[in-house]
C-alpha cells in the first residue's frame, strides 16, 4: 500500500504536479515574509515534514528534498545559489549557506556487490546545524553531523565529524583551527592534531 501511494504521488524523484499545488501548500509551514525563488527545486512530499521559518530564503538553482526526511529551516536563515539539501536535516535560525553548499543526510546502500548500487537500501542520518552558522561556498556536510552554535565552515570543506559550538573548521576533511576563547575574547588558532 506505502508503494502504491508513494508513485501516485511522486514522478521518478519529484512529487507531481498536483501534489506541488493542491497538498504541499496546506501541509508544509511557512513563516512570514518567506522567500522561496523562482528557479528553486523543491522536492518535497506532504508526508514528511518540510518548515521555513519567518524571513527565510532560498536562492535560486536550489534543491531541496525532504523524501528520507524532515527539513527544518530556521528563521531568517539563507540557503544560497546552488544548495542541495536532502534530509532530515534541522538548520536553525540566522544561519548561512554561501554557493553550492551540499547538506547531504542519505547515504546510497552498496555492500551487496551482485545488486546495482541504485537499488540498494539507502540510509539517512540527521544533519543538524544549530543557531548563527555560516557554511562556505562549495562545503560538503554529510549524514549525521552536528554543527555547534556559532560557528563557521570555511569554503570548500567536507564535514565529516560533528563541529563544537564557537569554531572554525576548513578541510577535507574539514579539522578545527580555530575556538572561541570566552576569558580572552578572541579566536584562537588551534594546534593540528596528527
Amino acid at each position: 500500500m506505502k508503494d502504491f501511494l508513494l508513485s501516485s504521488m511522486t514522478s521518478g524523484h519529484r512529487p507531481r504536479w498536483w501534489v506541488r499545488l493542491f497538498v504541499n501548500p496546506f501541509v508544509h509551514k511557512k513563516g512570514k515574509k518567506v522567500i522561496v525563488r523562482r528557479r528553486t527545486r523543491l522536492d518535497v512530499v506532504p508526508f514528511r515534514k518540510f518548515v521555513l521559518g519567518d524571513g527565510a530564503i532560498v536562492e535560486d538553482f536550489s534543491t531541496i528534498n525532504n523524501g528520507m526526511g524532515d527539513v527544518i529551516i530556521g528563521s531568517r536563515s539563507i540557503i544560497g545559489i546552488g544548495n542541495v539539501v536532502i534530509g532530515p536535516a534541522e538548520i536553525g535560525n540566522n544561519v548561512i549557506f554561501a554557493q553550492h553548499v551540499g547538506i547531504l543526510a542519505m547515504n546510497h546502500g552498496y555492500a551487496d556487490i551482485h545488486t546495482p548500487i541504485r537499488d540498494q537500501k539507502c540510509t539517512a542520518a540527521l544533519i543538524r546545524i544549530e543557531d548563527n552558522c555560516w557554511i562556505g561556498s562549495n562545503s560538503i556536510v554529510i549524514a549525521g553531523v552536528t554543527i555547534g552554535r556559532h560557528s563557521v565552515v570555511a569554503a570548500g570543506s567536507v564535514v565529516t565529524k560533528d563541529i563544537p559550538p564557537y569554531s572554525v573548521a576548513a578541510g577535507n576533511p574539514a579539522r578545527i583551527i580555530r575556538r572561541y576563547n570566552e576569558s580572552t575574547g578572541t579566536w584562537d588558532r588551534v594546534a593540528p592534531q596528527h
